[in-house]
């Protein structure tokens, strides 16, 4: 059984410490962690990994942001992986940073790169796990924001994410979408603790 897991950003040493960058982020650590690499193909970068008698092929698309849709297509088509198993990693400003949701399907809210996957897909019915970066930026800022490079406490936070995300791809591959959503969407321990300290000293 195979699955793709795609991670959207823009290609380039001006875009690698970038909030748009952070799924070439998950899945560079995700790649690390099983000692495997990416290697140049069509469309984009792609390593793969083999974990309980799953195959992970791991995207990173080079067609940029806004043309994602056409490296995911081709991808899906080439190895023949069906829309339920595929996984987009993207960033989100409508999340607090470092919050992370994953959904089976759901609108692109904003983001073009998960709107021209999207439209070339002509569905909505693929899983996506997005990952926040706030919205802390005035009227009009927006794309300074999220071309904006990530502050050394944002790159820890978004080292501790990745990991995360790292266990729920395992148990999505292994246990389903509804096991890795109840994983993912809720809080790690040590952030229902803090929550609750906040909450205390009201």
């Amino acid at each position: 059984m195979e699955y793709l897991i795609v991670g959207l950003g823009n290609i380039g040493a001006e875009y690698a410490s970038t909030r748009h960058n952070i799924g070439f982020m998950v899945l560079d650590a995700f790649a690390k962690a099983f000692n495997t690499f990416f290697l140049p193909t069509r469309y984009g970068e792609v390593a793969e990994v083999s974990w309980k008698g799953r195959k992970l092929a791991l995207l990173k698309p080079s067609t940029y942001m806004n043309l994602s849709g056409k490296a995911v297509r081709y991808h899906l088509q080439h190895r023949s992986v069906p829309n339920e198993n595929l996984l987009v990693i993207s960033d989100d400003l409508n999340l607090p940073f470092g919050k992370i949701r994953m959904r089976e399907r759901g609108s692109a809210g904003g983001h073009n790169g998960l709107q021209n996957i999207a439209d070339l897909l002509e569905t909505e019915d693929w899983a996506r796990i997005r990952v926040g970066i706030g919205n802390d930026f005035g009227r009009g800022q927006q794309i300074d924001f999220v071309l904006g490079d990530l502050s050394e406490e944002e790159k820890a936070i978004v080292a501790e994410v990745s990991d995360r995300i790292a266990e729920g791809i395992k148990i999505l591959v292994t246990q389903g979408p509804e096991r890795a959503m109840n994983f993912l969407n809720t809080a790690p321990k040590k952030e229902e603790t803090a929550k609750n300290c906040e909450k205390s000293s009201i």
